[in-house]
C-alpha cells in the first residue's frame, strides 16, 4: 500500500515532539485570550440577554478589524524569523522598526474608523433596534484601543519569531489576568457598568502593548540608525494578504449569520446570546487545533526549505492527526458537560436551552473543522494560501450561507436549522482540503520555489 510504512520510522516521533514544541505554548497563549472572551460574554449575561446579545454582535464587527492585525502578524513572523536565523541584525532591526510603524498606522486608522462609521454600519448591517443604542458605545470604545492591540499582537509575532515564544506567553498571562480584573472591578463596582467590557480590554491591550514594547526592544536598532524599510514592508504584505482576505470573508459569514438569525420571528434576540456564547464554548474546544494549524505552517515551511518533500507532507499529516485525536476528545468532554457550562454563561433559560442545542450539534462537526484547519497550516507553510481562500469562499458563501438562508428565512426552519448547515459546510471543507493536500500539487509547486 501507499501508506504502508507511513509511520514507521523514528522520524514520525520527531514531528510529533516538534510539532508539540511549538503548539503547547500557542495553545497556553489562545488559552489565556479565550478566558479573556469567556468573562466578557459572562459578564454580558450577567448583566441582561440584550447586552450578551449585542456584546456577540460588536465583537463579530469588532474582529474585522483584527484580522488586518492577524494577517499583518502572518508577514511578521514569516520575514522576521527568516531574518532571525539569518544573523542579519541590521535587517532585522530595520524590519521590526517597519513592522512598529506600519501597526502603529494601521491601528490609528482603523480605530478612527470604528469610531466614526459604527452607527453607518449598525444601521447597514440593520441589527435590531433594541440593541443598537448599547452597540454603538461598546464598539466605539474597542475602537479606542485598536492602535494598542495592533502593536501587541504584532509584537507577539516578532517575540515568537525571535524565539522568545516563553515572553510572548508571560505577556498574554498578564493581558488575560489584567483584563479580568478590569471587567469585575469597572462593571460592577463604578457608574461606567456595561461598557467596562470593552473598556478592560482596551486598557489590558495598553498594559500587553507597552510589555512587549520593551521585551522588542534588543531587536531594535538605535533609534538615530532605525529606517523604515519599504522592501520589507512590501514583503510583508505579499504574504499577508492572502490570510487577512480568508479571514474576512469568514468573520463576515459570521456576521451575516447574525442577521439571518435576528430575522427569526420568535425569540431571536434569546438564540443571539446563545450563539454568542455558544461559540465562545466551541472556540475553547478548538484551540488545540488552531495551535496545531501554526505548528504545522512552521513544521512543513522548514522541511520544504530543507528539501525534504516527502517528510514536509508526512509531518502535515502528522500534526493532523495529532490534533484531531485532541479536538475529538475535548468535544466529547464539551457535550457531556455542556447544561453545566451554557448555565454559567446566562441566567435566562431560553438561552442555556439554544447554546446547548448549539453545543450538541455543533461539537459534531468538530472534527471535520480540525481537518481542514490543520491542513491549511500546512498549504500555508508552502505559501499555498490561494487555495485556502478557495476553500473557504466555496463553503462559506456558496454553501453555508446559502442554505442558512433557505432553510430559515424562505423555509422558515429554526435555529436548529443553521446549525446543521454548519456542520455540513465543515464536512465539504474537510473534503476539499483533504483532496488538496493529498494531490500534493501544492508541494511540488512550493519544493520548485526553493530551488529557484
Amino acid at each position: 500500500m501507499r501508506y504502508a510504512n507511513f509511520f514507521k520510522d523514528k522520524e514520525i516521533g520527531r514531528f510529533i515532539s516538534e510539532s508539540w514544541s511549538v503548539s503547547a505554548p500557542m495553545t497556553l497563549i489562545m488559552v489565556f485570550e479565550f478566558f479573556t472572551g469567556i468573562t466578557d460574554i459572562y459578564i454580558a449575561g450577567k448583566i441582561s440577554k440584550e447586552i450578551q446579545a449585542t456584546y456577540g454582535f460588536v465583537v463579530q464587527l469588532y474582529f474585522i478589524f483584527i484580522i488586518i492585525a492577524n494577517a499583518l502578524t502572518t508577514g511578521t513572523v514569516s520575514v522576521v524569523s527568516r531574518l532571525f536565523t539569518s544573523q542579519d541584525r541590521n535587517e532585522l532591526g530595520k524590519a521590526v522598526f517597519s513592522i512598529l510603524i506600519i501597526a502603529a498606522c494601521a491601528g490609528v486608522i482603523f480605530g478612527i474608523s470604528g469610531i466614526v462609521f459604527t452607527p453607518h454600519l449598525m444601521r447597514i448591517v440593520k441589527i435590531p433596534e433594541e440593541l443598537k443604542p448599547v452597540g454603538i458605545p461598546l464598539a466605539q470604545i474597542y475602537a479606542t484601543g485598536l492602535i494598542f492591540h495592533y502593536l501587541l499582537i504584532n509584537t507577539n509575532g516578532i517575540l515568537r519569531s525571535c524565539n522568545k515564544i516563553r515572553t510572548s506567553l508571560g505577556t498574554m498571562a498578564i493581558v488575560c489576568v489584567a483584563n479580568i480584573t478590569l471587567n469585575f472591578t469597572i462593571v460592577f463596582h463604578t457608574s461606567i457598568g456595561y461598557k467596562g467590557i470593552a473598556l478592560s480590554t482596551a486598557m489590558s491591550s495598553v498594559i500587553g502593548c507597552f510589555l512587549n514594547l520593551y521585551r522588542v526592544r534588543p531587536f531594535m536598532p538605535e533609534f538615530h540608525a532605525a529606517g523604515f524599510s519599504g522592501s520589507h514592508v512590501l514583503n510583508i504584505i505579499k504574504i499577508s494578504w492572502p490570510f487577512g482576505l480568508s479571514q474576512a470573508l469568514w468573520q463576515m459569514h459570521s456576521m451575516v449569520l447574525y442577521l439571518i438569525l435576528s430575522s427569526l420571528p420568535r425569540k431571536s434576540v434569546e438564540i443571539l446570546a446563545a450563539f454568542s456564547a455558544g461559540m465562545r464554548i466551541e472556540s475553547a474546544a478548538f484551540l488545540p487545533a488552531i495551535a496545531c494549524h501554526m505548528a504545522n505552517a512552521v513544521i512543513v515551511g522548514n522541511l520544504i526549505g530543507e528539501k525534504r518533500d516527502h517528510d514536509a507532507f508526512r509531518a502535515g499529516i502528522v500534526t493532523t492527526l495529532m490534533g484531531l485525536g485532541i479536538v475529538i476528545i475535548i468535544a466529547i468532554i464539551v457535550v457531556l458537560v455542556a447544561p453545566s457550562i451554557a448555565g454559567k454563561l446566562s441566567q435566562n433559560p431560553i438561552v442555556v436551552r439554544e447554546a446547548m442545542t448549539y453545543l450538541y450539534i455543533n461539537m459534531l462537526g468538530e472534527p471535520f473543522m480540525a481537518i481542514w484547519v490543520i491542513l491549511a497550516g500546512a498549504l500555508s507553510g508552502a505559501g499555498d494560501t490561494r487555495s485556502i481562500m478557495f476553500i473557504i469562499v466555496t463553503c462559506t458563501w456558496f454553501i453555508r450561507i446559502p442554505l442558512c438562508y433557505l432553510l430559515v428565512v424562505v423555509l422558515g426552519y429554526d435555529a436548529y436549522a443553521v446549525w446543521w448547515a454548519m456542520d455540513l459546510s465543515q464536512f465539504v471543507a474537510a473534503i476539499l482540503m483533504f483532496r488538496r493536500y493529498t494531490g500534493r500539487r501544492w508541494l511540488a509547486m512550493a519544493s520548485a520555489q526553493v530551488r529557484n
